[in-house]
């Protein structure tokens, strides 16, 4: 099968023929319909996650999936062949990605049925970003009224968690660059501010929040720089590693959040998408044939996610 593949790290992907894999019990073969590229496959490309996960080269990349049930491991009884299935490739070690005409996955863990109504290309975007972003959001609860300050708004984390901030009412500052990338983020809910971060943040919060913001989600940039922006009192939540012994001795609640990909989680976000309540915010979709390019696109900055298509 055709896949996109690093034969060390850190490399530039390339799409090279691999062995078809085989599903064995407890897994499912699932041909892939789409994917997208994600932070942490950048990193992982990148040579930032060595020494902290197994690497199996040569290394196929990629966690999102979405797809069809192609065959069913022994014991496996929740699938069938022939569902339509997305969500998050679960493995304790780096090497059997999505990023590929097929994946095989647990059963058990990362992987619900798409429902009608939600296409293969927002699936296959959908998991690792939009769990991260709930998960997120559930660490700190923005209430309606509050200040939500979102730093790194213009990918898919911070796409989604947008707009579910937006729905409980909660004021959102987004970060974003003028022009495109601002246009952007203000078409995922009402009440968006955004703020230049390539400017002074605290000089253009004073209008908005002269106290500090009440919570902070901290996708991108420096942690100490976001917790600045906070009011004593306040919470954070970040993706990026930054946790509460960065601020001991302050007023901070701080929150290290790592997206937990559960069935329950992937079916609430396939179910808001289907139901018309959540957007899925790809922006481009590149064949497999081109997802070095997608590669080079995201670390550039590209809006929210981009999808890869396999079909």
């Amino acid at each position: 099968m055709r896949a996109l593949l690093v034969h060390s790290v850190p490399a530039t992907p390339t799409v090279d023929d691999v062995p078809l894999p085989q599903a064995d019990a407890g897994e499912l073969l699932v041909r892939v319909e789409a994917s997208s590229v994600n932070g942490f496959d950048a990193a992982t490309a990148a040579g930032y996650v060595q020494g902290m996960m197994e690497h199996r080269f040569p290394l196929v990349l990629g966690k999102d999936f979405a797809g069809t049930v192609e065959a069913v491991g022994e014991g496996v009884t929740e699938f069938a062949v022939g569902d339509p299935v997305f969500g998050v490739v679960a493995k304790p070690f780096l090497g059997a990605g999505s990023l590929a005409e097929y994946v095989v996955v647990p059963a058990a863990s990362g992987i619900a049925r798409i429902p009608d109504g939600v296409s293969a290309t927002d699936a296959g975007a959908l998991g690792l970003a939009g769990a991260a972003a709930l998960d997120s959001l559930a660490a700190v609860e923005p209430a309606e009224g509050e200040t939500f300050l979102i730093v790194g708004a213009t990918g898919g984390v911070g796409a989604i968690a947008m707009q579910y901030a937006a729905a409980r009412g909660v004021r959102i500052i987004a970060t974003a660059l003028p022009g495109a990338h601002a246009n952007f983020v203000r078409s995922l809910g009402a009440d968006i501010h955004v703020v230049d971060y390539t400017a002074d943040l605290a000089v253009q919060l004073k209008d908005v929040a002269p106290s500090g913001v009440d919570v902070a989600l901290h996708l991108a940039g420096d942690g100490q720089a976001v917790a600045g922006l906070v009011r004593p009192g306040g919470r954070i939540a970040s993706t990026l590693g930054f946790g509460p012994d960065a601020v001991a001795g302050r007023d901070l609640t701080v929150v290290a959040v790592m997206a937990d990909t559960n069935a329950a989680t992937l079916e609430r976000l396939a179910a808001d998408v289907a139901a018309g309540r959540l957007r899925v915010p790809v922006t481009t979709t590149y064949p497999l044939e081109q997802a070095a390019q997608a590669f080079a696109d995201f670390g550039a900055g590209a809006l929210g996610k981009l999808g890869i298509t396999l079909v």
